[in-house]
């Protein structure tokens, strides 16, 4: 059976339908915030560097504690692990709805971030174990790729409509009713998985959570002090010993948090390298542009957020008609495809100017970055996962997940860091484009990179078969 006329079976679907829903509520609460910041920090009386923790704890509890909670869910069960993480996030996010001052707002998202940390793992690791390698896996997958990324761009024109008509609280409160109906359907449809034998790695999820906490601190904190500041590059250095002492310990612990194992394939270590950079990219791109749109072409929050609907669109189609084009040509020559026409898309971003016009400069090269999202992740997600044994679905799913939010994380603090060299004497909107101009450069240089590393999948792939 091939890709092109496999359909999900009936009695896997309400799980699917699970998976889908978990992994674009996450995805669409942090593209709202995106959107609500100046609204919250005008109603809560934020300071502008308070304002940014708003965003900087999420990240460092979101990705701090990836890796151990994928692999509770393989010690403790999937489907307990991944209720108490939407418990988490819906508790979280009613705190955050009714938060009355900033720092209780500040303490509900490092909360939420935790249930984030626990459901995104969760919905790959369940997706695993729902679907066998196959056909229909790879159309689940294209399904929750689609799922991801165009959740991001939905998330943007919510926010935007809440932020500018209603308010910035609804978009935390949608969170509550759908987690609640999310926990009531896992346990319907759901089954328990076995617990494996094994405990925690407490040492490794020290050592872990705190690499991980501390290059997102260090890359915060270079956003305004910049690469050279003494105290960012000792938190560098920290985080690299840190994760030296970690790599050590997961050679010598019988249950490791990330089996060293999973890298011995080129085509899974390849697939993390190359979406760590592809997300950086494209998360840059999200960002900035949604700067250009407002602070350039003087667009308020609903308008900036509608103007990302082209890109949502051909995102999504091309999302739903990956997994055929897989079935035909084969997960390598997709990606390769796919991923050139997001970089042809930001590298022609990377011309704007103060002169540029939304239908005349960004609508067509937003529309080729949605076609690199859209037609990149489901590949992406299938070398990441390809060939993973069943007790190492949860592990496999956190180095995914740590691939994308590390990615995410320091790819925007490196273009940032790089658009921070704008010069522009004028200032104002003059100012913001050079930046823009300058951000996407370096969006494309990574996207470049990325495409390198996957036309290497790609080659050894080949070769692999042939021989």
């Amino acid at each position: 059976m091939s890709v092109t006329d496999v359909s999900i079976p009936r009695e896997s679907r309400p799980v699917l339908w699970i998976i889908l829903v978990s992994f674009a509520m996450i995805v669409v609460d942090n593209s709202i915030v995106f959107t609500g910041l100046n609204k919250i920090q005008q109603e809560l009386g934020f300071t502008d560097e308070g304002l940014s923790w708003i965003s900087s704890i999420y990240a460092l509890t979101f990705g701090g504690f990836l890796l151990i909670s994928a692999r509770a869910g393989d010690l403790f069960g999937r489907r307990r692990v991944f209720s108490l993480g939407l418990l988490i996030f819906s508790l979280a996010s009613l705190a955050i709805c009714f938060a009355p001052t900033p720092a209780v707002l500040v303490v509900a998202r490092a909360v939420q971030g935790l249930g984030a940390a626990i459901i995104a793992p969760s919905t790959l690791s369940l997706l695993q174990a729902e679907f066998a390698p196959g056909p229909v896996r790879t159309r689940a997958v294209s399904y929750y790729a689609a799922a991801g990324g165009v959740s991001a761009s939905v998330g943007l024109v919510i926010g935007g409509i809440f932020a500018g008509w209603l308010t910035w609280r609804l978009g935390f409160f949608i969170n509550v009713p759908i987690g609640l109906a999310l926990m009531w359907a896992l346990k319907r449809y759901a089954h328990a998985s076995n617990r494996q034998e094994g405990r925690i790695d407490y040492v490794g999820a020290v050592t872990s959570t705190g690499a991980i906490g501390l290059l997102l601190v260090a890359i915060d904190r270079s956003g305004t002090a910049g690469w050279q500041d003494s105290i960012t590059l000792s938190l560098l250095l920290a985080s690299i010993v840190l994760l030296v002492a970690f790599v050590v310990v997961q050679t010598r612990v019988s249950t490791p948090l990330m089996p060293l194992r999973l890298f011995a394939s080129s085509e899974r270590a390849g697939a993390y390298a190359a979406r760590a950079l592809f997300i950086g990219a494209n998360m840059s791109f999200y960002f900035f542009i949604s700067e250009f749109l407002q602070g350039v072409l003087g667009l308020n929050a609903s308008a900036a957020g509608a103007a990302f609907l082209p890109s949502t669109i051909v995102n999504f189609a091309a999302a739903m008609f990956v997994s055929r084009l897989i079935g035909r040509f084969g997960n390598g020559p997709v990606l390769l495809v796919t991923v050139t026409c997001g970089l042809v898309g930001m590298v022609w971003l990377s011309m704007v100017s103060p002169a540029s016009g939304y239908w005349s400069a960004l609508a067509i090269p937003m529309i080729l970055v949605g076609i690199g999202q859209g037609g990149s992740l489901a590949p992406l997600t299938n070398a990441a996962i390809a060939g993973v044994e069943k007790q190492d679905a949860g592990a496999a799913s956190g180095v995914v997940n740590v691939a994308h939010q590390m990615g995410a994380s320091l790819g925007i603090g490196i273009v940032t860091a790089y658009a921070a060299n704008a010069v522009n004497f004028t200032g104002g909107a003059e100012l913001l484009s050079e930046r823009v101009h300058l951000a996407m450069q370096a969006a494309s240089g990574m996207m470049v990179i990325s495409l390198l590393i996957v036309m290497f999948i790609a080659f050894r792939r080949r070769v692999s078969v042939a021989v």
